[in-house]
């Protein structure tokens, strides 16, 4: 029987203003990555989630980003390379402050938003996060794009280099991201994010936006707990995955 972690990004309210349903979600997923307060989430609605989180028993991860409140971290930022991996301890050390105080800790990092795209190809932003985990620590996975420069500058540093896939996001032909400018970058069928999933699972692959079939290995499938269908997509997954012999666990033991 195949295993595969599926993950979603939390705590991504501010304030008094919400955004998903996160309790929902961590009765579906196995992994949480949770927001560091960069480009969302205040402590108190952070410190909830991973309460939340722990009581559910899910692995909390630290979804670090550029600052960028206003852009939900979604705008590139041209910061330099030092003052970024500065930024990134910055945020691990407060999530994980935040989880130990409700007894759990983060067990992997997982970047956001347009950093996360950045460093598929940006040399000196891939090494800067690259950076701040070896500097958290040694045996902290990190998550990124299969082919990606951060997990393969991640695995020649020694750490755990984890492919994550994208349930309800287009892929171009090359095995990126479509960007969420362009017309059916973000999918939303619960039917059909849970055939995709499953054709990741069993059969390895995913059809680009031009119809044609890429390999895909990935480890951790990413359901956006920010989409208005989120609960409705991981509940269509859970029970496809189910149907057809495939559990649902976390990555980190």
């Amino acid at each position: 029987m195949a295993t595969i972690d599926l993950n979603a990004d939390l705590g991504e309210g501010f304030g008094r203003w919400s955004l998903g349903d996160d309790d929902a979600m961590l009765q579906l997923v196995s992994s949480a990555n949770v927001a560091c307060g960069f480009h969302a989430g205040d402590p108190l609605t952070l410190r909830r989630t991973v309460r939340a989180a722990a009581a559910a028993g899910v692995t909390v991860g630290a979804q670090v980003g550029y600052r960028d409140l206003a852009g939900f971290g979604r705008r590139f930022i041209d910061v330099d390379p030092d003052e970024l991996t500065a930024e990134v301890l910055y945020q691990i050390g407060a999530l994980d402050a935040l989880c130990r105080s409700v007894g759990t800790s983060v067990r992997y990092v997982k970047p956001h938003g347009a950093l996360y795209n950045t460093i598929v190809h940006h040399e000196g932003q891939a090494r800067a996060v690259v950076d701040a985990v070896s500097a958290w620590s040694p045996d902290c996975p990190l998550l990124g794009l299969p082919g990606s420069k951060v997990l393969q500058f991640a695995a020649d540093a020694g750490l755990r280099a984890v492919p994550e896939a994208f349930a309800d996001r287009a892929y171009t032909p090359e095995g990126t991201l479509l960007s969420r400018s362009l017309p059916g970058a973000v999918l939303s069928d619960p039917e059909v994010v849970a055939a995709r999933v499953l054709r990741m699972v069993v059969d390895s692959e995913i059809v680009a936006v031009d119809g044609s079939v890429l390999p895909l290995q990935a480890a951790s499938v990413c359901v956006h707990g920010d989409s208005p269908g989120a609960v409705a997509m991981a509940t269509a997954v859970r029970e496809r995955l189910a149907q057809n012999g495939v559990t649902v666990g976390g990555f980190v033991t």
